[in-house]
């Protein structure tokens, strides 16, 4: 028998067998039970109906780790629209261009953030735009809150959805300066929360703390996962380390996500105050993802903060979990050094590292390839963008997405990420297009050359470095490049470290050679990633 895979199927799910439980805490302690996070959903899916959302429609959402967030994910999906969530970290431009890439006709934004889509909304082509507490947003925004109560609690007439129509599209930064809009279907985002079930060891008692933002490809799916399976989501606007701990000793949390930034700072924030409790009554997991931690900071959070760590890499296009280093039998073997892998392929995926020709590359922990991913959880496309599309499933092993991140791989399947081909930097979690950050500081005046690379940080695993080539007779300053930056692009995008150089090294063709720059500042790390 075969049955539509669709993102409703979750929150089908808790209503029928927990709708009596907490399922939604909101960052103000104010608790919904499935049930009544359900009518809130309805009545928010009456509202968009209302105001004319229908199927296949986008609708955009700017806003932070809220319960809000949830419910205009359910309430756009079971009217078969499409959710679109955005970055809060963005700036007005930033925005205009995918609110017009994705043709959105209604916005909701949060009222800390909603300024910025207010600067460009006479350029976008939405019509409707909600806020969450209007009265604190300049402009012309209806009321999140009034909107709801006036509306029906009776859930809505579903479309006929199909489990490959669209269901989301999370927009990624790109080794372009446009972001690339990452289309998921409902069958991908079905798909990618069982998967996060299993390695993720997700239990219907489970009490899970939003510390990774939600709008990273839909909160690394557990938007779906925690939802489906009975747990309780507790919403935490920003991350801050005291708030945190707090709220996992009030809720007796035990599952949270987050960069390597956020283990860092719960360590800093431990060893100046040893004395506070980091954990309730039950014990504590904490997924993280990308490049691994050092040792010393595995060590650390396991052995003194009390933290199970699980480490797992993957992409906004693979939704993102394709690996995980959570293998019982593997630690057993290998001790806690294999978490500083990227891990092995997750269920029914397939994962390899491959050379310039498609081959796979011996498994030996030496060998360099790049690594490519089949599984139902990759991206359907890449929106507007047909030719990328087409590289991306084609460029090396046809039929496999390419990730454009470098690899070895090890006896046991184990890989180990060690440089990156695409121009992408890892800030704190976050992506940051060094071509994007180039373009515009290009549009200084007074620079001449520029090439934006990563280096190392404790902090943030990477800092976005720009090497800036002054034109003659220019008196250019760091502090007048950050002044230009902070006014055309989001902040954690900002060159934190900026060096004036005479000139930068280049190819035969006039190409910047990036990897020659990054080696003269990683020589001294194990791998050309933080």
């Amino acid at each position: 028998m075969k049955v539509e895979m669709r993102t409703t199927d979750f929150l089908d799910r808790a209503l029928d067998l927990y709708s009596d439980v907490v399922g939604v805490v909101a960052h103000d302690g104010t608790e919904y039970t499935y049930a009544e996070f359900g009518e809130r959903v309805n009545r928010l899916s009456n509202v968009l109906a209302d105001h004319g959302v229908s199927q296949g429609d986008r609708v955009a959402l700017l806003a932070p780790n809220t319960h809000y967030f949830l419910e205009t994910l359910y309430a756009t999906n079971q009217l078969g629209a499409v959710f679109v969530p955005m970055n809060y970290r963005l700036v007005g431009e930033e925005f205009q261009y995918i609110l017009e890439d994705c043709g959105a006709n209604t916005v909701i934004a949060d009222y800390d953030y909603a300024h910025e889509v207010e600067k460009v909304r006479d350029a976008v082509p939405a019509e409707t735009f909600i806020g969450y507490r209007a009265d604190d947003i300049e402009g012309d925004w209806t009321d999140y809150e009034r909107l709801l109560a006036d509306a029906s609690p009776e859930a809505p007439d579903r479309p006929d959805i199909s489990e490959d129509d669209d269901a989301s599209i999370n927009y990624t930064s790109g080794t372009t300066g446009d972001p690339k809009g990452v289309v998921r279907t409902h069958r991908t985002e079905h798909w990618h929360a069982l998967v996060l079930n299993q390695h993720m060891e997700i239990r219907d008692d489970d009490t899970y703390l939003w510390t990774l933002p939600m709008f990273h490809c839909n909160g690394w799916g557990h938007t779906y996962a925690i939802t489906g399976t009975g747990g309780t989501h507790i919403c935490q606007r920003t991350f801050e380390a005291e708030g945190t701990l707090r709220r996992i000793r009030d809720y007796d949390v035990t599952f949270m996500c987050g960069a390597p930034t956020v283990l860092n700072r719960v360590v800093q924030y431990h060893e100046e105050h040893p004395d506070v409790a980091t954990t309730g009554d039950r014990e504590l997991r904490i997924a993280t993802a990308g490049s691994a931690p050092p040792k010393a900071t595995i060590d650390t959070v396991e052995n003194d903060v009390g933290w199970r760590i699980i480490h797992i890499y993957g992409l906004t296009e693979t939704a993102p979990i394709i690996t995980t280093s959570n293998s019982p039998r593997r630690l057993a073997e290998r001790g806690s050094g294999l978490k500083s892998f990227q891990g092995s392929e997750t269920l029914c995926t397939d994962v390899r590292v491959v050379d310039e020709d498609g081959n796979d590359v011996p498994r030996d922990n030496r060998s360099m390839g790049e690594i490519v991913v089949k599984g139902n959880q990759v991206l359907d496309r890449y929106l507007n963008k047909e030719e990328e599309t087409h590289e991306a499933f084609n460029a090396r092993l046809p039929g496999y997405f390419h990730t454009g991140d470098l690899a070895t791989m090890d006896e046991d399947g184990m890989i180990a990420i060690q440089d990156r081909k695409k121009d992408i930097i890892i800030s704190g979690g976050e992506n940051v297009s060094s071509i994007e950050v180039e373009d515009t500081l290009y549009d200084h005046p007074d620079i001449l050359k520029v090439a934006v690379i990563p280096t190392p940080s404790d902090e943030w695993g990477e800092t976005v470095t720009a090497l800036v080539v002054p034109k003659e007779g220019a008196d250019l300053t760091a502090e007048d490049i950050e002044e230009f930056s902070r006014e055309h692009m989001a902040g954690y995008k900002i060159p934190r470290r900026i060096e004036f150089v005479e000139d930068l090294p280049e190819t035969a063709t006039g190409k910047v050679q990036k990897y020659q720059l990054r080696q003269d500042y990683w020589e001294d790390e194990e791998r050309l990633i933080g």
